[in-house]
């Protein structure tokens, strides 16, 4: 573009203007009436909705988290421990493993989750670690007591 006098220079705001504003109507596409037209109006409207799906996607994580603690207080239970216990054996065992991939085991794979859950047992009573039920260590779990 050529400009003849720095006023016109000055007004223009070129492609740019239209490419930011293409953007923010792509994002208003599904909306109503002049809330999906009227730029003014459509700024807030994205904005705001932009802002609900942050907190959402934050309330789903929470609720998943929420989810997978209750699945795995359920499993340990079924096994006799607490899921503190649980958890804390792990720990103590080096296994590392997520609640999500914990969850996961007790569902689609309870004799894996019970290996588990056997290990973790026999280091809890082990370590003297208080919310396990009475009894033996789980048999085929070797603890460091036993090899000399």
């Amino acid at each position: 573009m050529v400009f003849l006098s720095p006023s016109l220079l000055i007004r223009s705001r070129g492609p740019d203007e239209f490419w930011r504003k293409r953007k923010i109507f792509k994002l208003a596409a599904h909306f109503i009436g002049r809330s999906r037209n009227c730029y003014s109006i459509t700024i807030r409207n994205v904005h705001r909705a932009l802002t609900y799906s942050t907190i959402g996607r934050k309330m789903k994580i929470q609720d998943m988290k929420e989810l997978w603690e209750q699945r795995l207080e359920a499993a340990t239970s079924q096994h006799g421990m607490k899921f503190l216990t649980f958890k804390e054996a792990l720990i103590r065992c080096n296994i590392f493993l997520n609640r999500k991939t914990l969850t996961d085991l007790a569902i689609w794979e309870p004799r894996s989750f019970k290996s588990i859950t056997d290990i973790a047992c026999a280091r809890a009573k082990q370590d003297h670690l208080k919310g396990v039920a009475r009894g033996e260590v789980p048999k085929g779990v070797i603890v460091r007591g036993m090899i000399k």
